[in-house]
């Protein structure tokens, strides 16, 4: 009998679903992730679309290399997530993309160790060349306490939701800190704009 996958969006139920009416916090345990850096606004961005490539292409190369060599557990692949801050350093704001910052990613397993993961790099840059891999990293980010909220509707209508989070921060005596985080739970290419899913969250103290 096949052994079931892990599930991550349902190990950590808590971090990879959200209510769109309410905000609620939770505590993000350190977590290991795929991450590549860039700037600018993913509609014009090569870069962007780059980045998206190169992470799926690691994580896939990932899970199928332990796959054939028989090492367990298998898994499934977490979805697109994205960390974006501005070039100036405040407050994060969806009105002035030329200074977006950002950092893509893909949840890893923690038993991924920095020489799989080289090997996965090495692997895909030979068969896929990609200039985005040259710039990958794997890293754990330890986020901690945190408030989240689902945004239902085009990316680039999130403003509104945004300020929920931090007007929800301001009036529980609490500060944003950290960079502003997205999880798109959503596909583009197959879903309608006004039914997109991503989950926004705030780092706090």
């Amino acid at each position: 009998m096949e052994k079931e996958k892990v599930d991550y969006r349902k190990m950590y139920h808590d971090l990879y679903s959200a209510s769109a009416t309410n905000v609620h916090e939770l505590v993000i345990p350190a977590l290991q992730f795929a991450m590549i850096d860039g700037k600018g606004k993913p509609e014009t961005s090569q870069e962007f679309q780059s980045a998206i490539q190169a992470l799926y292409g690691v994580s896939y190369t990932l899970k199928f290399g332990r796959k054939k060599a028989g090492l367990g557990p298998d898994y499934t692949i977490g979805p697109l997530e994205g960390l974006w801050w501005m070039k100036g350093g405040e407050d994060f704001d969806d009105t002035r993309p030329d200074d977006w910052r950002w950092t893509l990613m893909i949840l890893q397993p923690d038993f991924i160790s920095q020489e799989d993961f080289a090997k996965a790099v090495l692997e895909l840059r030979t068969k896929k060349p990609n200039p985005a891999l040259d710039s990958m990293i794997l890293a754990t980010i330890d986020e901690g306490k945190a408030v989240q909220v689902m945004h239902i509707g085009p990316y680039d209508q999130e403003g509104p939701t945004i300020q929920r989070l931090q007007d929800y921060a301001r009036t529980h005596d609490q500060s944003s800190r950290g960079k502003h985080h997205e999880i798109y739970l959503g596909n583009p290419s197959r879903s309608k704009p006004e039914k997109l899913r991503t989950i926004l969250r705030h780092p706090v103290g």
